[in-house]
């Protein structure tokens, strides 16, 4: 779905733009792809800058509840420095490459409820307009994928994914925000742990792996967060199941490693390591059902709303928080 909208700085009469990516999902790190097509207005005007931004929809964790926000990610400028005629069509072919750390938004083809968009803005006449906005679609890297194969296939279930302000210290996170995916446990887990949250971290080497586990009060006294990480090749050839089963009982079994002291809390807006997480919101219309098995975390769609409600939202979010960006 492509959202256009006139030159608001610039009235009625102005220049259009629509930006068309290329159909299908792109990947963290790899290359993002479209054409910029500009229509002129009802007289000339200088197009002086053509910028694509990236953007997305992220939660910030506050003393007094949580907020959410738009944070423009990346910014690439793809054109500018020519004059549009009066009525003149022109496309702008493009090929950018997105951030390693890029958030997913879908697996196996379903949404996870992460909300991103690609918004061109205009520079003409010494004004600036986002003029157009897109949904950005983004798939698993392999190694990404072999993980979440193998957690589904342990009988892990997708309970949400979203973004959270801040960052994990003691790693190498670039952006100002990370990916959680949560997990509910696989039944061998269900009497340790209520939950497992997920983060890739990927750089053009490998993929962090960050896995936390909300432990039950019942069983580990005062019950509290554990939390440890692996790094893996984008192109390992693993028994991923085993390697990953090995990681969740490392993660459960060995809590005196961990607790409140651990290297690599979350790091939020305060400064502060925060190892409790609870309350996050899920996605808009993800469900917490889950299959497992061949097709590992398949995501459960509750009433086949999911995929409308994140294409409505990504209009409605982005073009109504302008004045909240970061």
């Amino acid at each position: 779905m492509v959202f256009k909208r006139l030159l608001g700085s610039l009235g009625v009469g102005g220049p259009t733009v629509d930006t068309v990516l290329t159909p299908g999902p792109t990947r963290p790190g790899g290359s993002l792809s479209g054409e910029v097509r500009l229509k002129g207005g009802d007289a000339d005007f200088g197009i002086e800058q053509i910028t694509l931004e990236l953007v997305a929809r992220v939660e910030a964790e506050h003393d007094d509840g949580e907020s959410e926000g738009v944070v423009i990610f990346d910014r690439f400028t793809v054109g500018g420095g020519f004059r549009l005629a009066a009525g003149e069509e022109r496309g702008m072919a493009f090929a950018v490459t997105l951030p390693w750390e890029t958030p997913v938004t879908e697996l196996y083809g379903q949404p996870l409820g992460i909300v991103l968009g690609v918004r061109t803005e205009l520079a003409v006449a010494g004004a600036k307009d986002k003029g157009d906005l897109d949904q950005l679609t983004v798939g698993p890297l392999p190694a990404q994928e072999a993980i979440l194969e193998a957690l589904g296939q342990l009988g892990f279930g997708f309970r949400s994914a979203d973004l959270e302000y801040g960052r994990i210290s003691g790693t190498g996170q670039q952006l100002p925000f990370y990916q959680e995916i949560e997990l509910t446990p696989a039944p061998q887990y269900a009497h340790q742990v209520n939950e497992i949250e997920l983060t890739f971290l990927s750089n053009p080497a490998s993929v962090e792996v960050i896995l936390e586990a909300d432990k039950r009060g019942d069983f580990f006294t005062g019950g509290h967060d554990a939390l440890t990480r692996f790094t893996v090749g984008h192109h390992d050839v693993r028994d991923w199941n085993t390697e990953v089963d090995g990681w969740i009982r490392h993660l459960v079994e060995h809590r005196a490693s961990y607790g409140s002291h651990s290297a690599y809390g979350h790091s939020g807006h305060n400064g502060h390591d925060d190892h409790h997480h609870n309350g996050h919101r899920s996605g808009p219309g993800m469900g917490t059902a889950v299959a497992a098995g061949a097709a590992g975390l398949a995501i459960g769609v509750v009433g086949g709303m999911v995929a409308a409600e994140v294409v409505d939202e990504v209009g409605d979010f982005f073009e109504g928080d302008e004045e909240e960006e970061s």
